[in-house]
């Protein structure tokens, strides 16, 4: 019975972001102009559980280089509001866009000339009408069978936060040593450090076929070492190629036999490769210019020492980014 009732949070949930998903218009350029042209910072305020979102929202958004703090507005209308300048844009979060201590804030805000962004979920509220752009979150129904616990409207309006964040990041152009610097210290600071040579994989972990090699060998060493991704050697063990599961599902949706199919007929020749003594962080940079989650890794003479992925940085393993 429980997971029949944690499945049905869950699917309340997905229905909740699909419906901001498919709402999303104009208005959500407008934001990103608006935060992009700001000379300042991003100031989130918001109360209760929308102010504990805005917190993480500021903090993701300074995290991945667009300046911000996060301003309760109980104590901006007792002195806090002088740091706020008029020249800062503010992000106001209030579900029912009613809330009493936000809106009072939002006169003193808009005597100030601040731009305002609000995300709510009622269009027709004092919020939304004070607001110069309105990022609508409203969703069919909390996943709280009572519906008063804010649930699936603080998911949605986490997720609008972080789709405004990543979008962000991309206009800005923003890299993983960027990233790097806005975490000088601890843990994340020092794994961004690391060489590549440090957390690649190495000996039998290194998925490979020689040339010649027919598609259901490849798809067995593919589901043996789980990383998505095949290298292609000829007979002294240098790179010539590699291939995907995804490869490999095109091919097989195109009519191609796989018991028959050689994997240097469809494979990408000279893929990208990397020294080991490449940074972990470029590495990071390379895989994300190219849109690849594998790199292999040679040595000083082209010669294949090892293979790294994405998982090796980002999740499964010991090397990982702790954002």
């Amino acid at each position: 019975m429980s997971i029949a009732e944690a499945r049905e949070v869950l699917a309340i949930e997905e229905q909740g972001l699909a419906a901001i998903r498919n709402r999303i218009g104009e208005e959500f350029n407008q934001a990103v102009e608006m935060i992009l042209t700001c000379p300042s910072r991003v100031v989130i305020t918001g109360i209760g559980k929308s102010g504990i979102i805005g917190q993480k929202i500021s903090a993701t958004l300074n995290s991945t280089g667009t300046p911000s703090f996060f301003l309760h507005p109980v104590e901006a209308m007792h002195g806090d509001l002088g740091m706020v300048a008029a020249s800062d844009v503010v992000i106001a979060i209030s579900y029912s866009g009613e809330t009493t201590e936000l809106n009072g804030l939002l006169i003193s805000l808009k005597k100030r000339g601040t731009g305002i962004i609000g995300m709510t979920g009622s269009m027709n509220s004092i919020l939304a009408r004070a607001s110069d752009i309105v990022l609508n979150i409203h969703i069919p129904k909390e996943a709280c069978p009572l519906g008063l616990a804010p649930t699936s409207s603080t998911t949605a309006t986490l997720a609008m936060g972080d789709a405004l964040a990543v979008v962000l990041l991309r206009r800005k152009r923003f890299q993983a040593e960027d990233f790097r610097e806005n975490h000088p210290g601890g843990s994340l600071g020092d794994r961004l450090k690391v060489n590549v040579g440090e957390v690649m994989l190495q000996g039998n972990a290194i998925p490979s076929v020689k040339k010649g090699a027919i598609v259901s060998e490849a798809v067995a060493v593919l589901n043996r070492k789980n990383l998505g991704a095949v290298l292609i050697l000829d007979a002294e063990g240098h790179i010539l190629g590699i291939i995907t599961d995804g490869d490999v599902r095109r091919a097989v949706a195109e009519g191609k036999n796989p018991k028959t199919l050689k994997v240097d007929e469809f494979m990408t020749a000279e893929p990208v490769t990397i020294p080991d003594y490449m940074q972990a962080v470029d590495a990071l940079s390379i895989m994300q210019q190219h849109e690849i989650t594998a790199l292999p890794v040679v040595g000083d003479k082209g010669e294949l020492i090892g293979i790294l992925h994405l998982h090796n940085l980002l999740g499964k393993g010991e090397f990982r980014f702790l954002v």
